[in-house]
């Protein structure tokens, strides 16, 4: 008896691209580590922190994320530096 595999039209899969939240709210993140890997601007770049060609955020200085709301409906994460 034959058998057909769900796996779309083409019968090809695509590979994993590992997107999502790298380092949480409260963590340490050094200076160039990536916070947030996605596709599109889902979380925009706030302070000490850089946005790559892919959409990347990665933390510009080593300190604390901190996610937080931008406006009514955006989200944003940001780097502090310690100061101690």
């Amino acid at each position: 008896m034959g058998r057909k595999n769900k796996t779309g039209t083409n019968g090809r899969d695509s590979n994993p691209k590992y997107l999502g939240v790298k380092l949480y709210d409260g963590q340490i993140a050094q200076g160039g580590s990536i916070i947030v890997r996605q596709r599109g601007n889902r979380i925009y770049p706030g302070l000490n922190v850089l946005q790559g060609r892919d959409f990347t955020l990665c933390a510009k200085a080593t300190g604390k994320v901190k996610f937080e709301r931008w406006g009514r409906s955006r989200k944003r994460v940001s780097v502090y530096p310690d100061v101690d």
